[in-house]
């Protein structure tokens, strides 16, 4: 979008970024004010993950009953309601309510100590500073006399606070948005926002964008026929700007392996005739189907690239260097200094490590500033008092290089910690480790190159807020492999969607009778319909390997508000493309499909289970009542919507 803009001749001046990105620019400015350290860190998940399983035992509380990452999820809903440590324990009435007001503050001290902030603090803190600070947001919305919010139907509660509160002077405000793509309800985006924006801001004129000039008539035709099942929703009409009409296939295959293999053959065919590889997606609701696929892929020999960004950043060798890079700007981040303390091995094992620590409880010090007085610890002997001193010098040493740009300090810290060195002992394994490093040093040298300023805490907040379509590298000819929620905001030729099936979309997690969740997993089917252009592939297998069981399959009921035709003569795989039938053997019932009985009237089906001629049918009835029918006797008529 920057680039855009700079293309388009604006003037230097508007400031272009996420919204977690402006709330750490803002945080560092006014961090005083937000009672934060300037320098704090930002801690992705992998950070979240050892700080709260630290507070869970800190609290003396079993795993099992209260799992962390439900811990770390219940704690985020509370944050990005904006509703802190004090407000929550003060509300608190049952024993688990209780319970987890104990570990969300010490999960809060254990970061205060670390001085560092999680995604979710960044928003909360700075809609409390702008709450809070009435001369701050005065300051700010001096500063930013217009405001304008892309993908403004993904904004949770503490980003709307945020966005009233810059615009509360003067009201400039221009969002853009879709509600029909709102899919972050798990994240905590709330799609009340957008269908409010009026009630918000009654002067606001509203324009709707309906020309579509991506997605050919067909498509988008799809598209529409599904969303209309949504009640949440502002009504619109997808028009076409294309001539080409689209070519759509919807198809049955027995399992996900032969689902996978057919995907992977009309991906080898289309890239024959000349399609360029990156002009072409799969798209799943869960990682855990990229299995099948990748082997797909693999077997006929078509490269590919999965788009999971942080995956990168993930790797032993990348945390391992960042945790240096993080020590130098933040001494007091205690999970990067135990990251890195004995990593290359350098003799400094756990015993000391619990008397250091001991000693920067009981003198009130940071782990770091403990270190550096290893000399006044009687606890402490003679050797592994000079090897904490010979780390701490080291660390000291880099410290002298933080100004200025980052790849030749990465560089150096890389060679002189011991790190290349232990990497170049460790064979095969080691050589693809010092490849990746290469690659991020490659990678913060392009930094470098392109920052007005390079700063090592500028490089390491852009990395902190990496994301997964930042990862997607368009420029290679490669096939991309992504979950639906990755591929939002991309776009490509050819889209192949697998696994529609009850069960995947909309997934278990979700409850369908919850009619919010259904209709999210709704929306997310119509994200990934509407990102291809001119050929939609979309597929189901009649039976998946699920925990190792090989199970038989409901299709997704979503298949069946498409608008497709439903026609006998279009079962198996070859069914021509430009048909637009559905090639699913014998299914004349759906979940979601609305029935008529003569003696229970009006009801709703619930499950269908094809046993050939002794289907079994499941309906709920508006009369309240759920029965379990034989399909060749039950004599239900459909009601089409």
């Amino acid at each position: 979008m920057r680039q855009r803009a700079i293309a388009l001749g604006t003037p230097s001046g508007p400031h272009i970024s996420t919204f977690h990105s402006l709330c750490v620019t803002i945080l560092r400015r006014y961090a005083d004010k937000a009672d934060i350290n300037p320098n704090f860190s930002i801690y992705d998940e992998s950070d979240q993950a050892r700080c709260i399983k630290q507070a869970v035992k800190d609290c003396e509380l079993d795993t099992t009953n209260f799992p962390p990452a439900r811990m770390l999820d219940a704690i985020s809903v509370l944050k990005n309601k904006l509703i802190d440590v004090d407000s929550f324990k003060a509300g608190t009435e049952d024993f688990f309510s209780r319970t987890l007001a104990k570990i969300y503050d010490r999960y809060q001290f254990i970061l205060s100590e670390a001085n560092a902030l999680d995604f979710d603090d960044l928003l909360a803190k700075t809609a409390f500073l702008l709450q809070n600070c009435p001369d701050v947001c005065s300051e700010l919305g001096n500063r930013f006399k217009f405001l304008l919010i892309d993908e403004y139907q993904d904004t949770n509660h503490a980003q709307y606070k945020i966005a009233k509160a810059l615009v509360s002077a003067h009201n400039n405000i221009c969002a853009t948005g879709d509600p029909d793509q709102s899919i972050y309800r798990w994240r905590g985006a709330d799609i009340r926002n957008i269908l409010a924006f009026e009630s918000d801001w009654p002067d606001a004129t509203v324009v709707k964008l309906e020309e579509n000039f991506r997605s050919t008539a067909n498509i988008l035709e799809m598209a529409d026929n599904l969303i209309s099942f949504n009640q949440n929703r502002k009504q619109k009409k997808l028009v076409p700007t294309r001539s080409h009409p689209g070519d759509i296939s919807v198809t049955a295959f027995e399992d996900e392996h032969q689902e996978a293999q057919a995907v992977a053959e009309q991906i080898k065919k289309l890239n024959d005739e000349g399609v360029l590889l990156n002009d072409i997606a799969v798209f799943y609701r869960v990682n855990a189907a990229s299995r099948t696929l990748e082997e797909a892929c693999i077997k006929n020999k078509i490269p590919y690239q999965i788009v999971r960004g942080t995956e990168f950043y993930s790797r032993k060798e990348i945390r391992d260097l960042l945790a240096y890079l993080k020590i130098l700007v933040n001494p007091t981040d205690e999970i990067a200094l135990l990251r890195i303390i004995n990593t290359p091995a350098r003799g400094i094992g756990k015993t000391t490590i619990d008397k250091v620590r001991s000693y920067a409880s009981l003198h009130n010090i940071t782990f770091y500033g403990a270190l550096k007085h290893a000399e006044n610890m009687d606890s402490l002997s003679k050797a592994p008092k000079a090897k904490l001193a010979i780390f701490v010098d080291l660390i000291e040493q880099f410290k002298a290089d933080l100004s200025g740009k980052v790849a030749p300090l990465a560089q150096r810290i890389f060679t002189e910690s011991g790190l290349e060195e232990s990497l170049q002992a460790a064979g095969t394994e080691g050589q693809n480790a010092l490849e990746n490093i290469n690659e991020l040093i490659n990678a913060a040298a392009q930094y470098d190159e392109e920052a007005e300023e390079p700063s090592l805490l500028d490089y390491l907040q852009q990395i902190s807020l990496f994301s997964d379509v930042d990862s997607f590298d368009a420029s290679s000819d490669r096939l991309a492999l992504m979950t639906l929620h990755t591929a939002k905001g991309l776009e490509f030729e050819n889209v192949f969607i697998v696994g529609l099936e009850d069960g995947l979309l909309p997934h278990e997690r979700s409850d369908t009778d919850d009619e919010d969740e259904l209709e999210e997993e709704r929306r997310l089917f119509f994200v990934g319909i509407t990102r291809a252009k001119t050929r939609l592939h979309i597929s189901h297998a009649r039976y998946r390997t699920i925990r190792g069981q090989l199970l038989r399959t409901i299709p997704s009921r979503f298949l069946y508000e498409l608008g497709i035709d439903f026609t006998e003569s279009a079962q198996e795989n070859n069914a021509s493309p430009h048909d637009m039938r559905l090639a699913i053997c014998n299914l004349q019932f759906a979940p979601g499909q609305l029935v008529h009985h003569q003696s229970f009237g009006l009801g709703t089906v619930k499950e269908f289970i094809d046993m050939g001629q002794n289907s079994v049918i499941v309906v709920k009835f508006n009369s309240g009542q759920t029965k379990t029918l034989m399909l060749k006797y039950a004599n239900l008529s459909k009601i089409n919507i």
